[in-house]
């Protein structure tokens, strides 16, 4: 946790909330003394004139106090949010940037859990440290010499009290430091168990299982709830102790010290200071256990952290990677392309060989897990080659920096996704500064304009969080039109037809291939029906991960048996 807090602390805010500290302390400790001598040397005599003196001097202090934790306070709370608000950004870009093994590797639930409740348990802790962390030793020190110094008799109380209070705390931290550990863990299975519950909810009320995930839940939410309260009822335990200690040790204090007293070994105002120095004394120890206890689950909340912080990119830019220098036409080339998944033995794509250039459109088909999805991830870089190479517009996409390579390629994901928002600020995803005109004739060529223009609002229609509020049919329209609005050297469709009935299909491919802009670009569709593919001008067959088929419609119908299999497998004998 150290390690997070050095680079984004401020060390002059971390100063300041140690010196307001320090002058609080410093008041405090002079509380008692004052009180002493105005008891011993005002209330015993008589002098009430010296009891105002006395009592003003209080006040000050008090007033110090007041202000010095004031302003210990507002830096301690404004470091914290503030290292909180460093943290989740940072968090946020690094995921930003994960490929798909990182995310994988984590899980969504993981880094939600990570970017907020693991945030929030640092910032809790940060609070405290710069409050109790500092306070607690320091006045523990300071009342200790205090105590000493007003009556060095008395201090022998403190050889029963403090070692039982050091044995009770030690002994609810052995047990509840592991359960805060664990607390973290379940935090995570309950977000991921809430979380397949709300996107799958359809399936769930399909296959009526409701009553399964119900359970599911429960367990979940039974064993964070069964977790927390040992942890939490082991930390409250210390309350009464601490209570029973004090009490325990005022007991002694002034059994000894009415001994002291009655011999006139002591007076009275010393007994009263001595008393609230030793209340200091065993409230700080319990403050500094309270924090130890908490520093452990803030430790394994700042060890994710930096475990999601410190992982790699597996896809990066190289060091010599530039800038792609933009050119009228274009040209995309695989040459003996390989990939396999991590730790896979076997290959998931293999040998693959193709060039594009622009006006080409190429359309990839093949069975179910033949590899159609991995080939086109590899574009973007979602995913990085085993061997071989990709070139665009005679570059390698290796030595292509991440973000010119992005703005190169508009793509379509398989599963289409919208955000948030309206139809206006979906389609600015594929460019900010669309005028209506754009946004219109994108939504033409994806034959989305005539449902968005009976939507009440139209451009500005609302968009639910998914998409939720449209079809199928409808989420891959409008996902197809924010890819078509964007310039860009190579336009990708995986599988993003498929919810379109023929006519659709038929009639969004025509208005690809007559739209100016697209026209200029490379095409490359991913499909599973024949009738899709049939105008490409050339069409890859996958079947295992390997080229099994490459050609035209025609010249695949007639020489390729895996290509007319899938024919057979989706069209009668006549429409063949």
């Amino acid at each position: 946790m150290f390690n997070l807090a050095r680079k984004r602390l401020s060390p002059w805010a971390v100063l300041s909330a140690l010196i307001f500290m320090i002058i609080q302390v410093f008041c405090d400790l002079n509380l008692p003394t004052l009180t002493s001598d105005m008891i011993n040397k005002g209330v015993i005599t008589g002098d009430i004139d010296y009891i105002w003196r006395i009592g003003g001097k209080m006040l000050v202090f008090a007033l110090f106090s007041l202000l010095a934790a004031g302003g210990n306070v507002f830096f301690a709370s404004t470091q914290a949010q503030k290292f909180g608000t460093k943290l989740r950004e940072e968090l946020f870009t690094k995921v930003l940037n994960f490929g798909s093994h990182e995310i994988d590797q984590f899980g969504a639930s993981s880094l939600i859990t990570r970017t907020t409740n693991d945030v929030l348990q640092i910032q809790n802790v940060t609070i405290m440290a710069l409050r109790m962390m500092i306070q607690s030793p320091t006045m523990l020190i300071g009342a200790g010499i205090m105590a000493y110094l007003s009556e060095p008799k008395l201090t022998i109380v403190f050889l029963i009290s403090l070692p039982l209070l050091a044995i009770a705390v030690g002994c609810v931290m052995y047990f509840a430091v592991p359960l805060f550990k664990s607390l973290q863990q379940k935090t995570d299975r309950i977000n991921l168990v809430f979380r397949e519950g709300l996107t799958g909810v359809r399936v769930i009320r399909a296959f009526r299982r409701d009553q399964f995930e119900q359970e599911r839940f429960k367990v979940a939410n039974k064993s964070y709830t069964d977790t927390a309260i040992k942890a939490f009822s082991l930390v409250s335990i210390m309350f009464p102790i601490m209570t029973l200690v004090l009490n325990g040790t005022n007991i002694g204090i002034i059994w000894i010290g009415g001994k002291l007293i009655s011999t006139r070994s002591m007076e009275v105002g010393n007994l009263v200071s001595f008393m609230n120095y030793a209340a200091m004394i065993l409230f700080s120890f319990m403050m500094l256990s309270m924090v130890f206890v908490f520093i452990p689950r803030a430790q394994a909340a700042a060890s994710r952290i930096q475990d999601v912080l410190r992982t790699p990119d597996s896809v990066r830019d190289s060091d010599d990677a530039a800038e792609l220098q933009t050119k009228p036409t274009h040209e995309l080339v695989f040459k003996h392309v390989d990939y396999r998944y991590d730790h896979a033995e076997k290959l998931a794509l293999q040998n693959i060989n193709f060039s594009l250039k622009s006006g080409q459109t190429l359309a990839i088909i093949g069975g179910t897990g033949s590899g159609k999805s991995t080939l086109v991830n590899l574009l973007p870089r979602l995913y990085d080659i085993e061997k071989g190479e990709i070139t665009l517009d005679g570059t390698n996409i290796a030595k292509i920096t991440q973000n010119s390579l992005h703005h190169e390629i508009s793509f379509v994901q398989q599963r289409s996704f919208l955000f948030h928002g309206t139809i206006r600020s979906n389609l600015k995803y594929g460019k900010p500064d669309a005028t209506d005109d754009q946004m219109w004739h994108a939504l033409e060529i994806a034959q989305a304009q005539d449902f968005v223009s009976e939507l009440p609002g139209g451009l500005d229609a609302p968009v639910e969080h998914g998409g939720a509020n449209f079809s199928g049919g409808q989420r891959q329209r409008l996902a197809i039109a924010r890819a078509v609005i964007k310039p860009a050297a190579v336009y990708v469709f995986d599988d993003s037809f498929s919810a379109l009935d023929f006519k659709t299909d038929a009639k969004l491919r025509q208005a690809l291939k007559a739209d100016p802009q697209i026209s200029q670009g490379i095409v490359i569709i991913v499909a599973q029906r024949i009738a899709t593919v049939t105008q490409a001008d050339e069409i890859l067959v996958l079947d295992g991960g390997q080229v099994v088929g490459q050609g035209t419609h025609e010249h695949l119908k007639a020489t390729n048996s895996t290509y007319q299999e899938i024919m057979h497998s989706q069209l009668r004998e006549g429409e063949i």
